[in-house]
């Protein structure tokens, strides 16, 4: 599989690079950037390590030598600032990715999986599935997969426990409205209600911490880099593998959970063809009311900038 990064040469894109080298999977890592220097130095230094890690090709070029590529990853976009929401970006990130996408539809294959990283990721994963053309199943955004492994870490992390038992995910909006689904948390299959130590205050502390995690990054060291990176390849992977995994991936919604026309993240079944279903559980009468009202908050935000 060749997977190309649009934004290669930037923080998130060079670490997805690297997550997806020691992932030992793709066959092929492709860099893009509009510095294109910077991009040529981001896959001199993965190309360096090669023969440690994996057999793998790695190179560099323009969009359009991105086009015959099976995954393309958009990393490219406007950095955050410190107290600026994820949505807030819009307004200076939206302009910028239609050019990409302007740039990516005559040469994309027709069954390439996009896959949108940038923020804010639902909006534009909304903005590519309306103007690439595409199969909606074969656009998806990175959604809250990063947020669900930032509050399953931190979690483990207070309860000293091993971060791969954690089992909480995070639904809705990538952004102020995401959605923890604690009703049906676990550790190591155990009931998280049950677990010794775990209060109600506890929970909300991990909650608060998972929800300004993002901007502590940003203020202390500018951007998310190897978190980000790692989500990417989890998702890639599944897709290279063709795994059929559930992950809480950003995709276009037509009624789960009462969600329509709006791209957020549920449960998701994600294989080669991209998006092959999506899971609706039961979910606690609180839950499913502030996932349906983040799902509202992206409806209004589309409505007012696309």
């Amino acid at each position: 599989m060749k997977v190309s990064i649009i934004g290669g040469g930037g923080l998130v894109g060079s670490c997805a690079g690297f997550a997806l080298q020691a992932g030992k999977i793709v066959r092929h890592i492709h860099l893009v950037d509009v510095n294109q220097e910077l991009c040529e130095g981001q896959a001199l230094d993965l190309l360096h390590g090669a023969s440690i890690l994996a057999d793998q090709k790695i190179t560099s070029g323009d969009m359009k030598s991105a086009g015959d590529s099976d995954c393309i990853v958009i990393t490219a976009g406007l950095r955050r600032k410190p107290e600026e929401s994820r949505l807030d970006l819009i307004s200076r990130n939206v302009t910028l990715f239609r050019g990409i996408l302007a740039d990516l539809k005559p040469t994309i294959r027709k069954d390439a999986i996009v896959f949108v990283v940038s923020n804010p990721v639902d909006v534009l994963t909304y903005l590519a599935i309306k103007e690439l053309g595409l199969p909606a199943s074969q656009v998806i955004g990175l959604g809250t997969v990063l947020d669900t492994t930032r509050l399953r870490s931190m979690l483990a992390q207070r309860l000293d426990v091993p971060p791969t038992q954690v089992d909480v995910t995070i639904f809705g909006e990538h952004g102020d409205s995401m959605v923890p689904i604690w009703s049906a948390a676990q550790i190591a299959g155990l009931p998280l209600e049950k677990y010794p130590g775990v209060n109600s205050q506890l929970i909300a502390e991990v909650e608060k911490k998972t929800r300004g995690s993002g901007a502590e990054v940003i203020k202390k060291k500018g951007g998310a880099g190897f978190a980000v990176g790692v989500s990417i390849a989890d998702v890639v992977h599944a897709i290279a593998l063709d795994q059929r995994r559930i992950l809480p991936v950003s995709s276009l919604q037509t009624g789960a959970y009462g969600l329509r026309d709006v791209a957020i993240s549920v449960p998701t079944v994600v294989g080669r063809k991209g998006v092959l279903g999506v899971v609706e559980v039961e979910l606690w009468p609180k839950e499913k009311m502030a996932l349906q009202k983040s799902g509202s908050v992206l409806r209004e935000t589309i409505e007012k900038v696309l």
